[in-house]
């Protein structure tokens, strides 16, 4: 599961960049198995030990390198906001 905001679309595929331990970003199409309020499950393109870049979406490019703050899953899930069904 990540938060939507961490992925973005061209035409029709969605993406999310997977920062490696370089720091460099890596485009990565992803494919997601079920929609919830501000979260994606994903069912391929991932790894759990991928990281994935969450904030600065728009100001990156592929193959660029990136300061990052890797923060826990715990910490990104909580300030997501979620509705009660």
């Amino acid at each position: 599961m990540i938060p939507q905001k961490a992925t973005f679309e061209i035409l029709d595929r969605r993406f999310v960049f997977v920062v490696g331990d370089d720091g460099i970003v890596k485009q990565r199409p992803i494919v997601v198995a079920a929609e919830l309020p501000h979260a994606f499950i994903v069912e391929s393109g991932l790894e759990d030990t991928d990281h994935i870049l969450l904030e600065g979406l728009r100001k990156v490019q592929d193959g660029k390198h990136v300061d990052v703050k890797l923060a826990e899953p715990a910490e990104v899930f909580s300030q997501l906001k979620y509705h009660a069904e």
